[in-house]
């Protein structure tokens, strides 16, 4: 146990990882409030782990240090000890009982949808880009294949997003590594789900199911940005739109894709 934990810190130094990297435990910093949920619950869940690792270790040690044999003489022996299997049967129900409550409750939580989210998007994953919709606004964004640009999410931190998940093809996979959060995309099965986004910033979000020859490049770029550059933006496509429209606002359709 001892060379274990060493090796554990020296392998941290070694990498460079900073005390948060490390807090996160392999996560990404999440960028959402239930992003924040998800991360709380794996921490505990290692904390949990490395409880019962404590424990076992030790008794495994006080048994070697203080059990080990001494001569030839055999030790006193007995047939149960009610106690000891009353403690070693119920303890292992009490700690999955536990955590199952944390990972109900936490999961409830982020499958949560609002009545009236602020912002809706229809996501449709197609072989292989990414079409998003936003019907409150009549604005839509569609990608094209690599090495075309990549299709443009645009969010605003503190308010509520929904997403509805399609596709007209095959199961795709809507991923953002910063949501510690996924959600597949399959046809004839429409998924929603809903976000708070906490920070801005420009991430990279990706499809995680195999779904074809150019599943690789099925990428799309998520900005996420204030409330109000958000309405900016929102305003500057709706003028683009009427413009080339000769003033009779209409959303693309990706034509490539055959996404209507």
């Amino acid at each position: 146990m001892p060379r274990a934990a060493i090796l554990a810190v020296v392998l941290v130094a070694a990498t460079g990882c900073t005390n948060d990297t490390f807090t996160r435990l392999g996560f990404p910093a999440p960028i959402t409030r239930q992003g924040d949920v998800v991360l709380h619950l794996w921490q505990g869940s290692w904390i949990a782990g490395m409880a019962v690792a404590v424990v076992v270790w030790g008794l495994i040690l006080w048994a070697v240090i203080f059990h080990r044999k001494r001569g030839d003489r055999l030790p006193p022996q007995v047939r149960y000890n009610l106690p000891i299997e009353i403690l070693y049967t119920a303890l292992p129900f009490v700690l999955i009982a536990v955590l199952f409550y944390y990972t109900a409750k936490d999961e409830n939580y982020i499958d949560n949808l609002s009545s009236n989210p602020n912002v809706t998007v229809n996501v449709v994953g197609y072989q292989w880009s990414w079409q998003f919709q936003y019907p409150q606004y009549n604005v839509t964004d569609n990608g094209v294949m690599y090495p075309g640009p990549l299709p443009v999410l645009e969010l605003p931190t503190n308010e509520t997003v929904r997403f509805n998940l399609t596709s007209p093809d095959v199961i795709h996979s809507f991923w953002v590594p910063e949501f510690l959060f996924k959600r597949d995309v399959i046809p004839g099965h429409p998924n929603h789900f809903e976000i708070t986004l906490t920070r801005t910033g420009t991430y990279i979000g990706h499809c995680s199911e195999l779904c074809g020859l150019y599943h690789s490049r099925m990428l799309f770029t998520l900005k996420v940005v204030t409330p109000d550059q958000f309405r900016q933006w929102i305003s500057s496509r709706q003028a683009a739109s009427n413009s080339s429209s000769g003033g009779q606002p209409a959303a693309k359709t990706a034509s490539r894709s055959g996404v209507q």
